[in-house]
């Protein structure tokens, strides 16, 4: 649940960066073109399973990126910065993210994986490496992010409850970041890249993010009661 609820206008930084979100979600669509025959739509549908994950992948990591904005009224240079960062690799991570979905929908169905195009290990190898490497660059820009705003705390006006969150989701965005080097580790190295190990690595996810929010719930200070005046935080420049 979030500390508190924003009233102010969403900023011109936030209306930027959902429009950047919104075009990255049309650079995922099958075909902006409409089939004109039958056979078109079809091969069209085909598509959908993979668009719908992607998709889904692209909502996550803008919820992760609304959530951050809805906590904190930051707006200086080094937010600007770190979120336009985001936003690039974020216009970038729509290729790889697409190309596994699809690949591995295509895997799922039977259809096998030979029109992608991967005539090699190393092949294999470079496609988990440009995943994992927009994966880690857009978590580390969130961590950033988080461990910026923890820094600002006095600034912010953040009671001892929020700094707690803030510094535990700098953590934990933190371990996205420890899990997707993984993967380039294990994807460079080739272990375990015929049945997929690189990818399956991303499963530590739910026990290490879990046993983190569990641990840092027991340090948590109690929740300080918020004042209706103090329900609007204005954007720290």
């Amino acid at each position: 649940m979030l500390p508190w609820k924003r009233t102010r206008p969403v900023s011109r930084l936030e209306g930027f960066s959902d429009a950047v979100f919104a075009f990255s979600a049309t650079l995922l669509v099958v075909s902006l073109e409409v089939p004109q025959t039958f056979p078109e739509l079809v091969a069209d549908l085909q598509g959908f399973g993979a668009f719908g994950v992607s998709f889904l992948a692209l909502v996550l990591i803008w919820s992760v990126h609304n959530a951050f904005f809805r906590r904190y009224g930051l707006d200086d240079g080094l937010t600007v910065v770190l979120n336009t960062a985001l936003l690039f690799v974020v216009l970038f991570y729509v290729y790889p993210l697409k190309f596994m979905a699809e690949m591995q929908a295509a895997l799922v169905m039977g259809t096998g994986g030979a029109q992608f195009g991967l005539q090699s290990a190393a092949d294999l190898q470079l496609l988990f490496v440009l995943y994992s490497a927009g994966f880690v660059a857009i978590f580390a820009c969130v961590t950033l992010l988080y461990g910026h705003a923890y820094r600002r705390r006095e600034g912010l006006g953040l009671s001892a409850h929020e700094q707690h969150e803030a510094a535990t989701l700098a953590r934990h965005y933190g371990l996205f970041v420890l899990v997707g080097l993984l993967s380039i580790l294990l994807a460079v190295l080739g272990w375990g890249l015929t049945v997929g190990a690189p990818g399956f690595i991303y499963a530590l996810l739910g026990p290490l993010c879990g046993f983190h929010g569990w641990r840092s719930g027991q340090r948590a200070p109690e929740r300080d009661a918020v004042p209706e005046a103090k329900a609007e935080r204005p954007l720290i420049a």
